[in-house]
């Protein structure tokens, strides 16, 4: 069984694509579990709408105090209730692309057997200030494991960023294997006014992330890339490319 579990809170206040961030782990996922913090906001009944079967919601109350360990702490809380033996993990501002699904499924059945391989890494394409441009600069992470095994010695690590295997000063890092699988983070998919209007809300419902995500927003050495880095597609092209990538992974009007 290969369960998916994601975590939100606010997701309509901050334009998060929870919805498509469920339904990339769905076309895969026996079950995906979404813990659901207690929102300011319709949230929950946006979750409620859609009409799988597969979908088990979570609902709590998160402790705020705790600053990146709150994060850590409910993600721990939704893969608890993962019933699979691998779980997909997919953040509410990520979108999994439909064939890397398939490929983490795939990678999933070919190392089962090996107990070595405790987790798989997927590649991002960070979008920033819109669908047509890309982060690359270093500062932006190219892979993460976004699929692990349950049931393990495994728990969320530095804000749910990532994983390691075990508590205190003999925690490690996942072995996890490469694989082609890509990952669509749009977090900061949206104009200076709309990231603006972002990291307000952001100040008021995660104060101690609020720095950290100005700091992203002011790197003067952010570096980019038209998604057909390299080539000599135009313009127009490279923008139909990428309408036809966005419409296969995020509906109209999730912006992340």
């Amino acid at each position: 069984m290969l369960s998916g579990f994601t975590l939100v809170r606010n997701a309509v206040n901050l334009n998060f694509p929870i919805v498509a961030a469920m339904r990339s782990a769905l076309a895969v996922c026996d079950e995906v579990i979404v813990n659901v913090g207690k929102s300011d906001d319709d949230t929950r009944d946006v979750l409620a709408g859609v009409a799988d079967p597969r979908v088990r919601i979570i609902d709590s109350v998160w402790d705020m105090s705790k600053g990146d360990e709150t994060l850590a702490a409910e993600t721990q809380r939704a893969m608890d209730a993962c019933r699979g033996s691998w779980g997909i993990y997919v953040q509410a501002d990520e979108v999994l692309h439909e064939t890397g699904a398939r490929i983490l499924k795939e990678k999933v059945a070919e190392w089962d057997g090996d107990a070595r391989v405790e987790g798989l890494l997927v590649n991002y394409l960070h979008f920033y200030g819109g669908f047509d441009t890309i982060a690359t600069n270093r500062r932006w992470y190219r892979r993460e494991v976004r699929c692990i095994r349950l049931g393990r010695d495994i728990h969320p690590y530095e804000g749910a960023q990532g994983f390691r295997v075990g508590s205190g000063p003999a925690r490690r890092k996942i072995r996890a294997r490469l694989t082609d699988a890509q990952m669509f983070h749009y977090g900061w998919a949206r104009p200076a006014r709309a990231i603006n209007a972002k990291l307000q809300i952001t100040q008021h419902m995660y104060p101690w992330a609020a720095d950290r995500l100005e700091q992203v927003r002011r790197r003067e050495s952010l570096e980019w890339s038209p998604r057909a880095s390299g080539s000599r597609q135009s313009r127009s092209s490279r923008r139909a490319s990428r309408r036809r990538t966005c419409a296969t992974t995020c509906p109209t009007g999730s912006s992340g």
